[in-house]
């Protein structure tokens, strides 16, 4: 049976639709982060046997780390002392990938049900690349190169390097690259720097690149006034409200810097035991270290819940002010701050206001981020030696905790690939990259976190659009690409044989022909893309695909567009795809005109191809902009 599944997954700080199967395969995950902790009930080994043949990897942990049948191989790279998790986001991301069915999880009372990861039957391998802050380019290719001669089969990268860079100084791309070459899919986060254009670095195409989204559940926290107003406001507060009102201090206007929350504002004499208005966020551990019993201040992401290490609560900047008056204008202003209320979000998925967007800057050709997936308040397993909200004050332990980041939703999406894996070996990491994106659930700017007419609220937040495990299992048809198709892309981007060398790490690899940068439209990718700068008044462009048939034998697919955004014309030659038997190729020309556009500024039309026999739906996103 399979048994290793590679996930290389590591956070910076900043969550799946689920689905049931039968499952007769069991994997191992191997997992790149700040650690693991072995002990956690995610990843009891009762019920595992021993890992097959197969697997190549050795337990490497150091200093009192013990592997079991559940958690089979370890490693620690430079800067590091061991692999067990002392920073908690290790255990959090593998938990959410590969973790056990653990009843009755819960943060304190909230989140409470059953916590399970991506592929429960899954066994885990621990490659230690990241210190607590950083991870070095040496070490993440050390943790790709053991990853790919232990025998993985998925990594995934919660890495982000900001600003996208050149693919030949990319180490998740060449890491990448190189894992692809041997069959091996790699899922990476797009990052956290937000809404604005191009702000994420995941570029390859040979990278299953993931955004974050809202899921069902979110957390509120009332504040109680003492005029007896209740204001709703946002955070992960499990703190039992206090019996009383407790008096509000906002700073200390005799020193200058009232509500700026600092220490000259905030000593012990001032904040111990009142509830400290503070205008920033970031200063709200200044006002607990100073002794404060609470803490209010604003928060301008009312889609995802801020961590609180006393009691707390951020709310909009309306509430916000509305506190400040009553405190300003009330002469023993007092309030209290209410545990958090676990609610459904009937209005989920939106795509996370702090996940990174597109378009891809450095190949315009390739739409990215490729799908969206869960990444915000996501309860899963923790390291209890890790302050649960990173602030060195807080001293709470626990064994599961609620994280938000594109980190949370990249092991969704490697579970789902994992689970593919065991469910058809044989397929190839673009087949599975294809089934995971041609069949996600459409999104579109409703579904997107401070919706607006600008690129943030397209298919540049949400690429093809939120994971679809149940459907990703039975696409129809997928569109594939071999290493010698991203040999030729880079070939295309004008690479020299020293670039190209870097990528491969062949020294006889080089380009056999002049490079053409208009032929890396036609790249087999899952969906389209074309940035028209240049051309806005009037275009026209022709994109070939092929798509390899591993739904029914004999099927006849019919093309439609889906209009989504703008007006373009698109045009699908043939219109019909008849199929006699499984792996039938088939290729068709997607010609797409318009124009129009203004002529200045960002502007973006959109449209969806859909394939589909009856029982099958094939959706690729059709993106035409232009920008500034």
């Amino acid at each position: 049976p399979l048994e290793s599944t590679g996930l290389l997954v590591r956070s910076y700080k900043r969550s799946f639709n689920g689905f049931a199967a039968q499952l007769t395969n069991d994997e191992a995950q191997t997992i790149s982060d700040s650690g693991i902790w072995p002990e956690l009930p995610s990843f009891d080994d009762r019920g595992f046997g021993p890992p097959s043949a197969k697997w190549k990897g050795v337990c490497k942990g150091g200093f009192n780390f013990t592997c079991n049948n559940k958690i089979i191989g370890a490693r620690y790279y430079s800067g590091r002392r061991s692999a067990r998790d002392y920073e908690g986001h290790g255990s959090h991301t593998a938990s959410t990938a590969a973790g056990n069915v653990v009843k009755d999880a819960t943060f304190y009372g909230l989140a409470s049900g059953v916590a399970r990861g991506g592929l429960p039957s899954a066994r885990i391998a621990m490659y230690s690349a990241c210190d607590d802050i950083t991870c070095s380019s040496e070490d993440v290719l050390a943790a790709f190169d053991d990853a790919i001669a232990d025998g993985v089969d998925v990594i995934s990268v919660s890495i982000s390097t900001g600003i996208a860079g050149q693919i030949d100084q990319d180490v998740i791309a060449i890491g990448g690259f190189h894992a692809t070459n041997r069959g091996i899919l790699t899922v990476q986060s797009v990052g956290n720097d937000g809404e604005s254009p191009a702000s994420m670095a995941s570029v390859a195409p040979w990278l299953l690149s993931v955004a974050a989204s809202t899921i069902d559940r979110k957390f509120e926290t009332k504040v109680v006034l003492g005029d007896g107003r209740i204001l709703t406001g946002i955070s992960v507060n499990p703190f039992p409200e206090n019996s009383e009102e407790l008096p509000l201090i906002h700073g200390d206007p005799s020193q200058g810097c009232a509500g700026s929350c600092d220490a000259a504002c905030l000593n012990s004499s001032v904040a111990k035991g009142k509830i400290a208005i503070c205008d920033s966020s970031n200063t709200q551990i200044v006002a607990i270290e100073a002794g404060a019993a609470g803490v209010i201040f604003p928060w301008d992401a009312p889609d995802v819940a801020d961590g609180v290490s006393s009691p707390g609560a951020g709310v909009d900047r309306q509430t916000f002010d509305a506190i400040v008056s009553y405190h300003t204008s009330t002469k023993n202003p007092v309030a209290k701050i209410l545990k958090s209320d676990t609610l459904k979000d009937s209005g989920a998925p939106l795509v996370a206001s702090f996940s990174s967007r597109g378009p891809n800057s450095i190949l315009s050709a390739i739409l990215k981020p490729d799908v969206s997936a869960p990444g915000v308040d996501i309860l899963a397993g923790f390291s209890p030696e890790a302050s649960l909200t990173g602030d060195p004050s807080d001293k709470r332990r626990y064994s599961f905790n609620v994280l938000s980041g594109t980190s949370m939703a990249c092991p969704h999406v490697a579970g789902v690939a994992a689970y593919l894996k065991t469910l058809h070996p044989d397929w190839s990491p673009s087949a599975i990259k294809s089934a995971i994106i041609t069949t996600a659930s459409p999104m579109h700017s409703q579904n997107v976190s401070n919706p607006s007419d600008t690129y943030q609220s397209t298919e540049f937040a949400f690429g093809s659009g939120q994971l679809n495990p149940v459907g990703a299992a039975n696409p129809g048809l997928v569109y594939e690409t071999s290493t010698q198709d991203d040999i030729n892309l880079l070939c295309n981007l004008g690479y020299t044989a020293d670039r190209l060398r870097t990528v491969t790490g062949d020294n006889n690899s080089s380009c056999v022909a002049r490079a053409d940068p208009a032929a890396i439209k036609d790249f087999n990718y899952p969906s389209i893309s074309a940035d028209v700068s240049g051309t806005r008044a009037a275009f026209q462009i022709s994109f070939r695909r092929t798509v390899t048939n591993v739904g029914t034998a004999k099927s006849t697919y019919t093309s439609q567009i889906v209009p989504t955004m703008g007006r373009l014309k698109i045009e699908v030659k043939p219109p019909v795809l008849a199929f006699g038997s499984l792996n039938e190729q088939k290729s068709f020309t997607v010609t797409v005109s318009g124009g129009n556009f203004p002529a200045k500024g960002d502007f973006l039309a959109s449209a969806a191809l859909n394939w589909s026999d009856g029982a099958h739906s094939v959706r690729s996103p059709i993106v035409i902009y232009a920008k500034e």
